[in-house]
């Protein structure tokens, strides 16, 4: 029986995926196999010895301690993609909201007072100031072209705009899903000159932090409307305070309400809504489940931020799986292990991920608990369980 503990509420199209003769499921378990989490923040948090795996449901991982959780040989999932149509969606409308004025008319409208011929005359001499302009032939910029960058371009490109892409680690696959009109930029810098729109998917690491910021006023085009619904700390908010000021960004939109932001002038801030739909919540709580069910049950990976991507289907045999530092000779060590306890290995595959190894192993008996503990005794090696 595997024991998985919940930080946060998981969707029950998730939790279904785990079954209840096979899983334990509580928020509140000792010894978990395996934890489940949305957004809450385990870095404080002191981590079980029996911990196997965590499961983000979502595609960040700022809240996790992926170092630390590393080092011990623990597996870390993230559900790339399973948001993206409802951060897509997102974007969509904060475009419109932005370029036509709308959280600003409808405040107007709202503060409205007489009678309904009063308030058409009212209407008739105010609605010229939030005048707005159309999508069609306007440039999009979208840096990041993971899975929800690649929506929210595809998007736009079926909406009739010019789309501008930049990502440096753009995979082959993500290429092959991504429209041909969508052209490429050569740096950063290269898109905001272009840009009508521009809108951020990038976790929030040293390179994508304060991407916009003083000195990239002075590169944006004039007029630009940002939106950001990846991370807070992307943005410079002093900068674009700033920037609307002086007519260089017309307009942002965003996922993070700050002091600065919330009543700010030509801002419109949401409460976190990127991921927040049923459909949303329930992919992702299903993805990570399938993912973690699939580690814990036959020492696979997918999807994971700390982890090589591992298949290999089940034999008839016996499965050994075995973490350990990315160094020579760990798998010729692992493997005499086992031959000297008198087992044949009828499968094996070994990957590597910068400083990670990860090797599964099928062999023709049981593993018993002392090559277990041979096997652990090796230098190097993090973690090792039977399947």
């Amino acid at each position: 029986m595997f024991k998985i503990q919940t930080l946060n509420n998981i969707s029950v199209a998730g939790l279904e995926r785990l079954p209840r003769d096979q899983y334990e499921v509580a928020s509140e378990i000792g010894h978990p196999d395996a934890i489940l989490l949305r957004s809450f923040d385990m870095h404080a948090m002191q981590i079980p010895s029996t911990l196997k795996a965590v499961g983000r449901a979502g595609a960040g991982t700022n809240n996790i301690p992926i170092a630390n959780l590393s080092k011990q040989g623990i597996a870390v999932f993230n559900t790339p993609g399973a948001n993206a149509n409802a951060v897509k969606e997102l974007v969509l409308a904060g475009m419109l909201i932005g370029c036509r004025n709308i959280c600003a008319a409808w405040d107007f409208s709202r503060q409205l007072q007489g009678d309904d011929a009063s308030i058409h005359k009212q209407v008739e001499a105010g609605k010229k100031q939030f005048a707005g302009f159309e999508l069609p032939g306007r440039t999009l910029g979208v840096i990041g072209l993971g899975a929800i960058g690649r929506n929210v371009a595809n998007m736009a490109i079926e909406l009739g705009m010019r789309v501008i892409g930049y990502d440096p680690g753009i995979t082959v696959e993500g290429a092959w899903q991504l429209s041909s009109s969508v052209e490429k930029a050569h740096s950063v810098d290269a898109l905001f000159a272009k840009s009508d729109f521009v809108t951020f998917h990038v976790p929030l690491i040293d390179a994508t932090r304060k991407m916009i910021n003083a000195e990239r006023l002075k590169v944006l085009k004039k007029g630009v409307v940002l939106l950001n619904f990846a991370r807070e700390g992307i943005v410079d908010e002093q900068a674009v305070s700033d920037g609307i000021q002086s007519g260089q960004i017309y307009a942002y939109v965003c996922d993070f309400p700050s002091n600065l932001m919330k009543n700010h002038p030509k801002v419109i801030t949401l409460p976190h809504l990127g991921a927040s739909t049923v459909e949303a919540e329930d992919n992702c709580a299903s993805m990570v489940a399938n993912q973690v069910r699939d580690y814990l049950e036959n020492g696979n990976i997918k999807n994971s931020v700390n982890f090589p991507e591992v298949h290999m289907d089940r034999t008839e045999g016996y499965r050994l799986s075995v973490v350990n530092a990315n160094v020579p000779n760990m798998v010729g060590q692992i493997s005499t292990a086992i031959a000297q306890a008198n087992l044949n290995i009828i499968d094996m595959l070994n990957k590597s991920r910068g400083d990670l190894a990860y090797t599964v192993i099928d062999m023709n008996k049981t593993p018993t608990d002392s090559l277990l503990q041979q096997i652990k005794q090796i230098t190097g090696v993090l973690a090792v369980r039977a399947i």
